[in-house]
């Protein structure tokens, strides 16, 4: 049996899932089908069924239920079995003949009695009972029509999706984003004038509003689990307001404290709010081809974290617009395949140069290996060359079925290459790097009449101009890396002429993109006046003057912008970087942002003594595993910085060895995210891509609405907002088409 590891977490918990699947109808919600699709594929939920005529839906209200043929069924859900998820199963149920209904949550029993407000000391009472469970058992039989058929409901940890080694995902939480200053204006609503918040330091679990609360609880129940895989006992600390109130209620969470007193092995948990630094997530600094494919690409439907690639260059059809949908797109994921598996971390480990060339290398060899006649050529590697490879496997149905997964990698490379949106992106890192000499030598008005000649309307742009939305997106970059600026007349005037130019770009729209859409609150270009869209410009810029001052509370990381000097340009240097080198500073000073959460009355006593006693406080580099959690989102290449980071600064260090005991007092680093990339990627265009820039754009708190989901106002459900099912993988049709 291997040691424990994430990819070791998500496999085991699937198992337990697809023990119970034989024979029966699958229903599952996105989020549960995207930790499928990176854990162990559809191919193997299929497999455990063992029914030619095999059924997976998608939980959803018009979901098709089960015929008389059909007496099985199986929900896999990410989400508590509450509310409209509870209305869902029953409508499902009753439009079907099941006889045996077996109902997998993602989230454990305490966060249910949680959620039907039973006080902790009763639930504590309540230990190793599941009334809650028992109780969905019973409504299962009636709603089957029957006191004798057999229901189940059980939990069962499926809170990762594991892209790689170092690199785990939450898709359950993709739509939690950390809370921004104007947050704290929407949370006093619902409070008295005595009882009002100043700041976001101000802001504790109970000022949060009771969905978030139980949004943090289902994710720091998932958390536990993996711990508990993992046979640590954690320590938590937090950079961040959100990051604070999750670290604190992982630090207290009750079921786990019978959990970490038997506990072997120790661990360090650092929760970091994304919008500490949205630089990072907007910029195109990164020099890695994922981040480029998953930018320009077709995103995968109902999934947060992949894309479709277009597989009709390997068949007979002609690559015609309306041929595009009658062949099953490829993806990225390949989870049952080891070389297209080996490549794919190839490609997230390596800068873009040396990705096409690996892409090259798997192409060659496997060419080679199936005696297909290829003719070598050395040299710059270009999308043509790659093509013709790949062209070698189109009439050897052998061949292709050997290699289909890394045929699938090397036609998202190729189509990646040849997009539009790719050649822009040195245009964007140059204008960057243009910003960053300009922040440092000008005031912010400067740097903002240096972006308004770019600001140009439909009908006056060309291919190299940028759309509203990429402008949106620069926007986000200055106000971010700037931070904290003094505001003045000039500011007024500069930020005035932006809005002004913004909103007339926005009204002069001849059809308005979905982000547009969602910014100005109108679905047609029609009802956009400009009354409406200087408003939305207005919020707009409300929600940058946040971002800007989102570091104000930080008295060591206050700043990602490093000035230029004599030898030296101006430079961004990434919070996550800087949390990392002070976590592993060799001089161990105590952390001055890195704040600790007390799990119990030893650690206050630790805290306390500490200061008038040389007792040391609890510091993330005292334990060999470090779990780094970005609590909304990490990109790419900030995976792979951390990855080489750690062992730089801790020489024999690995970044996450998968399926190896922690040895010695040498850390290894989990690269955790929040729910989704983050990616540093393009708008193109069309509304098929790029969506990721426009999640970044919708996480900005509109100026009404209650704060609902990671501190977002006017937004719905954290589980699985529109279709796509809030997860790091799956929504849209959770069947096994994108595994071509």
């Amino acid at each position: 049996m291997s040691t424990p590891g994430v990819l070791t977490f998500t496999q085991q918990a699937w198992e337990q899932v697809l023990a119970k699947v034989k024979r029966a109808v699958v229903y599952l919600d996105a989020a549960c089908a995207e930790s499928l699709h990176w854990g162990c594929g559809s191919s193997r939920l299929l497999e455990a069924v063992g029914n030619s005529a095999c059924y997976l839906r998608e939980f959803e209200p018009a979901a098709v239920g089960g015929g008389a043929e059909q007496p099985k069924a199986v929900f896999v859900l990410s989400c508590l079995l509450k509310g409209r998820t509870v209305e869902t199963l029953r409508d499902i149920i009753c439009r079907s003949h099941f006889q045996y209904c077996v109902v997998v949550t993602a989230v454990n029993h305490a966060v249910h009695l949680t959620a039907n407000h039973v006080p902790p000391a009763a639930a504590a009472e309540l230990e190793g009972q599941q009334p809650v469970f028992e109780q969905l058992e019973e409504k299962l039989c009636e709603w089957m029509g029957n006191m004798n058929y057999t229901a189940e409901v059980l939990h069962v940890p499926l809170l990762l999706a594991c892209a790689a080694p170092h690199l785990a995902l939450t898709p359950a939480f993709a739509s939690l984003f950390p809370l921004l200053p104007q947050d704290v204006h929407i949370l006093n609503r619902a409070r008295s004038d005595k009882r009002r918040l100043g700041n976001l330091a101000e802001v504790d679990a109970t000022t949060l509003t009771p969905e978030l609360l139980l949004t943090i609880r289902c994710l720091v129940s998932g958390l536990s689990s993996l711990c508990e895989h993992l046979g640590v006992r954690e320590e938590c600390f937090a950079v961040g307001s959100l990051s604070r109130i999750i670290a604190a209620d992982l630090a207290n969470f009750a079921p786990a404290k019978n959990r970490r007193k038997t506990a072997t092995g120790r661990a360090s948990v650092v929760f970091v709010d994304r919008t500490l630094d949205l630089t990072g997530a907007v910029g195109h600094h990164g020099d890695n081809l994922v981040e480029k494919i998953l930018s320009v690409l077709p995103q995968l439907p109902g999934h947060t974290n992949d894309v479709m690639v277009n597989m009709v260059e390997l068949t007979a059809l002609q690559a015609e617009e309306e041929n595009q949908n009658m062949v099953a797109p490829g993806c990225l994921a390949q989870s049952n395949d080891p070389a297209a598996k080996a490549l794919w971390e190839a490609l997230l480990n390596t800068k873009h140069k040396e990705a096409v060339m690996e892409v090259r290398r798997h192409l060659v060899e496997a060419a080679s290996r199936e005696n297909l006649p290829i003719k070598m050529s050395m040299g710059r590697v270009t999308p043509g060359q790659l093509t013709s490879y790949i062209h070698l496997f189109k009439n050897n149905l052998k061949a292709l079925g050997n290699h289909c997964g890394l045929l699938q990698l090397g036609l998202a490379t190729v189509q990646t290459l040849k997009h539009p949106q790719t050649a822009k992106w040195d245009n964007f890192l140059a204008f960057e790097r243009l910003l960053l000499q300009s922040i440092g030598e000008s005031t912010m008005s400067v740097v903002l009449n240096q972006l308004l000649p770019m600001i140009k309307p439909s009908n006056q742009r060309t291919n190299d101009d940028y759309s509203p939305e990429e402008l949106l997106v620069l926007l986000i970059y200055i106000y971010s890396v700037s931070g904290e600026f003094s505001v003045d007349k000039d500011l007024g005037e500069g930020e005035e002429k932006v809005k002004k130019a913004l909103a007339r770009v926005f009204c002069e729209e001849s059809e308005l993109s979905p982000l547009l859409q969602k910014i100005t609150g109108c679905d047609s270009s029609i009802n956009l006046t400009f009354h409406k869209s200087r408003r939305a410009v207005d919020e707009l810029f409300t929600s940058l003057r946040d971002i800007a001052g989102a570091r104000n509370l930080m008295k060591q990381f206050k700043s990602v912008y490093v000035p230029g000097n004599h030898t030296h340009q101006a430079s961004y240097k990434p919070l996550l970087k800087q949390v990392v080198e002070e976590i592993f500073n060799p001089e161990r000073p105590d952390p001055v942002d890195i704040e600790h959460m007390s799990s119990g009355l030893t650690d206050l006593l630790k805290t306390g003594f500490s200061m008038f006693m040389k007792v040391s406080r609890p510091h993330p580099s005292d334990h060999p595993l470090l779990i780094l959690f970005v609590v909304g989102g990490v990109t790419v290449s900030e995976a792979k910085m951390i990855k080489d980071l750690v062992p730089s600064l801790k020489p024999g260090t690995q970044g996450l060895p998968e399926a190896q005991e922690p040895q010695n007092s040498n850390p290894r680093c989990v690269g955790g995210v929040e729910g989704r990339l983050a990616l540093s990627s393009l708008f193109p265009s069309s509304d098929e891509g790029g969506k990721w820039k426009r999640r970044w754009l919708r996480s900005l708190p509109r100026g009404s609405g209650s704060v609902g989901e990671g501190g977002r106002s006017g937004c719905s459900s954290h589980l699985s907002p529109t279709p796509r099912l809030t997860a790091t993988l799956s929504g849209g049709r959770p069947t096994p088409a994108p595994e071509v």
